[in-house]
């Protein structure tokens, strides 16, 4: 089975230039906690979770307005192909100990995210869905 048979497709994506409040906007109106940051050409440049604009913004007093995405964003995430096995997604989730993953077409152009919620309920594969968890739920480190 292939990343593309599972992933939640039409992910949206905020640009590093837009403003917390923008991107906190879209998680709400979207009911979603991350959001994929693209920049020039769509092309992916991080991620943004609403913790993030919590934990890294709200908390040190920083306006929501004023501040910008780039500001607070996780640059460099970790992400798959659509033409990935799940497999294989599952075991850079368990490496990174992450709970979801971009998912990008040959063009390296943002299609979907899958996350471990999708592999549970679209595979159906307990043993992989189990591995996964217990790594990505392991403190940092840990090993």
């Amino acid at each position: 089975m292939q990343v593309r048979d599972v992933m939640t497709k039409g992910a949206k994506c905020v640009g590093p230039d837009d403003n917390l409040q923008k991107a906190a906007r879209m998680m709400k109106d979207l009911d979603v906690g991350p959001l994929p940051v693209c920049g020039d050409n769509d092309k992916l440049v991080g991620m943004i979770t609403d913790r993030d604009i919590v934990v890294r913004a709200v908390a040190e007093g920083r306006d929501p307005a004023a501040t910008r995405v780039q500001d607070v964003m996780t640059p460099g995430i970790c992400a798959c192909s659509e033409d990935d096995d799940v497999s294989a997604a599952a075991n850079l989730m368990r490496e990174k100990q992450i709970r979801r993953l971009v998912v990008l077409n040959r063009d390296r152009r943002l299609t979907g995210i899958v996350s471990l919620g999708d592999l549970a309920t679209e595979t159906r594969d307990e043993g992989l869905t189990g591995r996964t968890l217990e790594r990505v739920s392991q403190p940092a480190g840990a090993r």
